[in-house]
């Protein structure tokens, strides 16, 4: 696979915010998870959100929640959510 094979992902601003606040080894695997993203974002635990483009990804206790841009082999993750008994 050539690096012309990874998708482009960004992570919105307030996410890059957010996640300074995290526990390390919470944040050490919520970034293993996005950086997979780059292979493959329909890859792992994931589910498709009543968006067109909005899909979920369950790494450990936290939600990954992103769009995907097929057209343009793009990835905007714009949530990151600790699991809860009211998170959905």
């Amino acid at each position: 696979m050539s690096s012309d094979d990874n998708w482009d992902v960004r992570v919105a601003r307030n996410v890059t915010k957010a996640l300074r606040k995290f526990p390390k080894k919470d944040l050490d695997a919520i970034e293993a998870a996005v950086v997979g993203m780059r292979r493959d974002p329909y890859f792992g635990d994931i589910q498709k959100l009543g968006g067109q483009n909005a899909w979920r990804r369950r790494t450990g206790s936290y939600r990954i929640s992103y769009e995907v841009h097929q057209e343009v082999r793009l990835v905007i993750v714009f949530e990151v959510r600790r699991r809860t008994s009211t998170t959905y």
